[in-house]
């Protein structure tokens, strides 16, 4: 079950959605696609915070997948790395009064508490 709400996680964080301006709106895989092939290029124009953090909590997420029983301190690692990325998300949706970025960041949100909540019972 554990690894399980792992990947629901991994899958949720890939759908997180932004959108500014009148044609700019992407999901967070678009993003990271993007910054993949940035990075390749030129890696200095992709060094930032809001890049790196939820890059490696995604990246260490991958890890919790492949292992046989999920580390729980790894897990909540990866909820704060991605928690920022996705409450900064529902602060733009909210500010900017667009349903669709709080909908599509609230699943990782709702998430990311069951999963706690799973974690703090199972022991």
């Amino acid at each position: 079950m554990k690894r399980f709400l792992n990947i629901l996680l991994f899958i949720s964080s890939l759908f997180g959605y932004l959108e500014w301006a009148k044609d700019q709106k992407y999901f967070v895989y678009e993003l990271e696609m993007e910054i993949i092939s940035k990075f390749i290029s030129n890696p200095i124009s992709v060094i930032h915070p809001f890049t790196l953090i939820p890059f490696a909590g995604q990246i260490l997420l991958l890890i919790t997948i492949f292992q046989k029983s999920p580390n729980k301190k790894i897990t909540y690692t990866v909820i704060v790395c991605l928690g920022v990325l996705f409450l900064m998300f529902i602060l733009v949706g909210i500010l900017s009064k667009n349903i669709k970025i709080i909908i599509c960041s609230m699943q990782f949100i709702v998430l990311s508490i069951v999963t706690i909540i799973y974690f703090r019972k199972s022991n």
